[in-house]
Parts: structure tokens; sequence; C-alpha cells
């Protein structure tokens, strides 16, 4: 029975429901196999032709739920390719449905990394907007702000640049695609300087926030990746200025590359 064939009789889901005999809507059911073959897709997507072949679904039937997918940000569709990669509605779900785990599984390491650089060490999930500090570790011995809880932007923030730095084409194009507000006069607000850096955050492991966010607060942060190297977490490395010097950024980034590998292999 196809998708058309479902919306349009014998009364819907609840119809395809009970023909099916399982309790299970045969629709979601293709639409959940669909997002597991897009994420199981190399960073460039996949077709609806490949997925269709791969779901056993004929072309029509899988475009069609691809386009509803699409609708809902769950999977993303390249303009110039029109292959389909999973889409950033996908992640934000994930971060907030996996971060007391996530949390569990970063804070020794965190506390490690705070007592070694003897500063703030931060995690960070995306969410709708920005990345949000879920787990913090502050030096006793340093007065510094919190950022617990607190959401901050993408292009604006050491964290937030190693989150972009390392996510598929499709899904940077949707994340750069408004305008990019100016923090401080080091904000990138430039998309072409801004995808220049990224460039080099991926060279360098690690990416770095000369006060963007706010003039004096300077950082380093490395992504916490998954098993197609792509980011689900940031660990981060601040402080102030005259604390987080350039000079510290090499040094600070190794250990957050470390941590973040880590973090990663923890929650794995």
């Amino acid at each position: 029975m196809s998708v058309e064939t479902a919306g349009h009789s014998g009364g819907g889901a609840e119809a395809e429901q009970a023909r099916s005999g399982t309790g299970r809507v045969q629709s979601v059911d293709r639409a959940v196999a669909l997002l597991n073959a897009v994420s199981a897709g190399r960073s460039a997507g996949r077709s609806v032709a490949e997925l269709a072949a791969e779901c056993e679904l004929n072309r029509a039937t899988a475009w069609r739920l691809l386009a509803t997918l699409e609708h809902h940000g769950l999977v993303e569709r390249d303009p110039v390719t029109h292959r389909y990669g999973i889409g950033f509605a996908i992640n934000r779900m994930a971060g907030s449905a996996g971060t007391d785990s996530l949390v569990r599984a970063a804070h020794g390491t965190l506390e490690q990394l705070s007592h070694r650089t003897g500063e703030t060490a931060n995690l960070a999930v995306a969410q709708q907007l920005g990345l949000t500090y879920v787990d913090e570790v502050v030096p006793p011995v340093v007065l510094s702000a919190r950022w617990l809880g607190e959401q901050v932007p993408f292009h604006a923030t050491s964290a937030g640049k190693a989150f972009l730095a390392w996510l598929p084409e499709h899904e940077l194009a949707s994340m750069l695609a408004a305008p990019l507000p100016e923090y401080t006069r080091t904000t990138r607000t430039d998309e072409e300087a801004l995808r220049t850096e990224l460039h080099g955050i991926r060279t360098a492991g690690y990416a770095v926030s000369r006060g963007e966010l706010e003039s004096q607060v300077y950082g380093v942060a490395a992504p916490v990746l998954d098993a197609h190297r792509h980011p689900f977490a940031v660990i981060s490395i601040w402080g102030p200025q005259d604390r987080l010097p350039e000079e510290r950024f090499a040094e600070l980034g190794a250990l957050a590359q470390q941590a973040a590998a880590e973090v990663a292999a923890n929650a794995g």
C-alpha cells in the first residue's frame, strides 16, 4: 500500500494502522526508514533514487515523504545537487534529548580540563538559535561569570565556530542564511570571511574567539564528533584576555581537542 492511498481511503492513518495489524503506521515506518538512510549517507548527501532503492520505495513515495521531512527541518536538500542530508531539527532534538547522559559522560573531563588549564571549561550543545552551555566547571580560585544555561550565537564564539566548521555544506548554508549580527568590533559578520575562518578551523582542529561576543572574553573550543564526524557538542575553554592571550591558543586548542575526543569516547 502506498502512502498516497493511505491518505485517501478508509480513515487515513487509523485505517492504515488497522490494516497493518501491527499497531504501527506504515507511512511513519517509511519516513523513519528514510531518515535512517539519510543519516547513514556521506556528507555529500544522498539522492532520491538512492534513498528510494535502499528503503524499497517507489520514487514518488520517497519524494513526497522527503518533502514532508524537509518541511519540518528533519532533512535538508542541497539546492544545487538535490541530495538530502540530515536537517538541523534532528541535531536540536538530539541535543535536547541526550543532555543529561552527555553531561554525566563529560563532567569528569571538564573537571580535569579546568584543573589543568586554570580556566573555565564548558560543554555546549546546539539548540535552534545557537549553542547552549549545559555544563560548566570553574576553578575555585577564579572569579568568573557563569554561562551555564546561557545560549550564545554560533558565529561569535569559539564554541559556535567549532560547531559550524564540521557541519556538512547543506547544514552550514542553512545556518548562515540569516544576517550575522555584530556584537563587538571583532565579530565576523561577513559570510565569506567566516567561511574562510571555518576552513582554517577544520585544518587546525580547534576554534578561537578574540572578544567576538564580549570584548574582553577570549576562548578556545573543539567539537565533540560522532562516528560520522558530525558535531553533537562542543568543549570550550574561556577566560579574560589577560589570562587567555593568543600565545596560549595552540596549547589550549590541543587540550580542548583531547577533551573532546575523550567525551566522544565516553558518550559512545
